[in-house]
């Protein structure tokens, strides 16, 4: 599993993109992680589904609403990660508002979950391989904090949580 310490996986994420120039959709996107987190520092936090109760109401909703606040803490990205596809994750991140404040990064074949060893198997509730519920900071490609989640609940891995760990 990731630790405090290790180095992103050189994986590629998919980011939908609804328009670009004159309103034409241009689709998925590949993002290349470790090009992406070059020279940055990024609040990446992860989810097991879109649209699901934990991650709409609570998980989202709380980077959205410490966007600016984390920014001024030296963050220079949010990303929002999921296994789910870029398409799914771009509609998701329309419904939750997030405009330009998060990232809505797919995981479609769970490289990025199973990479860092944060996978959970919902295959008995008909959902497969998913990510754990976890956020970490992440300074030029290398993991400087990391929340894991014990289970279903959201204890540690929101925005309140990793805005203290940004300004500490």
């Amino acid at each position: 599993m990731i630790k405090v310490g290790d180095s992103l996986p050189s994986v590629t994420l998919q980011e939908y993109s609804a328009v670009e120039g004159n309103g034409c959709v241009i689709g998925a996107n590949p993002v290349d992680v470790a090009k992406a987190a070059a020279g940055k520092t990024i609040a990446i936090f992860g989810l097991p589904g879109a649209f699901t109760p934990t991650c709409s109401a609570k998980h989202v909703p709380g980077y959205v609403a410490r966007c600016d606040e984390l920014k001024k803490a030296g963050i220079d990205e949010i990303w929002c990660l999921s296994v789910n596809d870029a398409f799914v994750m771009g509609a998701w991140g329309v419904d939750q508002k997030v405009g330009d404040k998060v990232r809505m990064l797919g995981d479609g074949s769970a490289d990025f979950a199973k990479a860092t060893g944060l996978t959970l198997d919902f295959s008995n509730r008909g959902m497969g391989i998913r990510s754990r519920r976890y956020s970490m900071l992440v300074k030029d490609g290398k993991v400087t904090t990391l929340n894991l989640e014990d289970g279903g609940k959201f204890e540690v891995s929101g925005a309140d949580t990793l805005l203290e760990q940004a300004r500490a």
